[in-house]
């Protein structure tokens, strides 16, 4: 089954004429919640893939039009952000990282299905599946 998102509303924050805006810090970018980190390490091990990073983007996806790519990767790309949490280095490039900032990661388990869920106050919307949204 595909791993359902939730989709907050928000607005984004327009600044003011004199500030100027800032990129945001890797940080900034995705908190992992406690049951998402322990997936990752059970995945890592029972994969034999200890000391990968957790690659996450943003793309182009679904009916809403974007939507989260996973991956366990050797080697970051030039530009990434980087950061650790929990024993799990997390990287993405600066352009997802705008959609993702703020954006909490968690792994929910329920009688028929599992998945990653994604709150991330930056959609605005989402499909129906829940596989993709819109910012």
């Amino acid at each position: 089954m595909t791993p359902t998102m939730d989709t907050s509303l928000a607005a984004d924050a327009v600044a003011p004429a004199s500030s100027t805006t800032t990129e945001p810090t890797a940080g900034d970018v995705l908190l992992l919640t406690p049951a998402a980190v322990q997936q990752l390490k059970e995945v890592m091990v029972s994969q034999s893939l200890e000391g990968h990073l957790l690659a996450i983007r943003v793309v182009p996806a679904g009916c809403s039009g974007l939507g989260y790519d996973l991956n366990l990767v050797k080697e970051m790309k030039d530009g990434d952000l980087r950061w650790t949490q929990d024993g799990i280095e997390i990287i993405t490039d600066k352009l997802s990282a705008k959609y993702l900032a703020g954006t909490h990661m968690d792994w929910v388990k329920a009688d028929t299905a599992a998945g990653f869920k994604f709150e991330n106050p930056n959609a605005k919307s989402s499909c129906g599946c829940g596989s993709s949204f819109s910012a």
